[in-house]
């Protein structure tokens, strides 16, 4: 199974509730990236990156809601995750006995397809369907659901599923 840690970190970068953004700026990005050794110290990081990064991000979010059953524009998320990829310039490398992507641009746009290259083999190997977004609308934090089938809908049932069931409840008992 592929480690998503990389993956969910990126994702809930943006922090809807309370609402905090790690990307406000190129230099934020470039530490962050940096962290993670995705980054090589000292790289520039243009507004255009941190468009790009923002993008990438954002079309994973959509992509894992549809996972959760929320509607998403799954076309213009695949397509920004495409323009990417391609960005990334990837080589399939060979190394003991087994083939791996990996991109070879440099600076972030290498750095985000190093992210992708973890999502595709997610993918490969079955654990991409278990990630997904809170269905709260005003959160969509994302997480791996780990239930053995697969219904986890909320980050943490202590806040978004309680809210949810409230919110459900009250529905329920005002229209009777």
């Amino acid at each position: 199974m592929v480690k998503t840690d990389l993956i969910l970190d990126f994702v809930n970068t943006l922090d809807l509730r309370p609402y905090s953004e790690a990307f406000e700026t190129p230099a934020q990005l470039g530490a962050w990236l940096e962290d993670r050794g995705l980054l090589a110290g000292g790289a520039r990081v243009t507004k255009r990156d941190l468009e790009e990064a923002k993008s990438v991000r954002e079309a994973l979010r959509d992509l894992m809601s549809v996972q959760n059953g929320l509607a998403a524009d799954v076309a213009a998320a695949n397509a920004a995750i495409d323009d990417a990829s391609c960005r990334a310039e990837y080589m399939l490398r060979f190394k003991d006995g087994s083939g791996r992507l990996e991109a070879t641009a440099p600076g972030v746009r290498g750095a985000l397809g190093r992210i992708l290259a973890d999502v595709s083999a997610a993918m490969a190997d079955g654990t991409w369907p278990r990630l997904k977004a809170c269905r709260a609308e005003d959160c969509r934090w994302a997480f791996l659901d780990t239930a053995k089938n697969r219904s986890r809908a909320w980050c943490s049932m202590e806040s978004c599923g309680n809210r949810a069931k409230v919110q459900a409840y009250r529905e329920r008992h005002l229209h009777h």
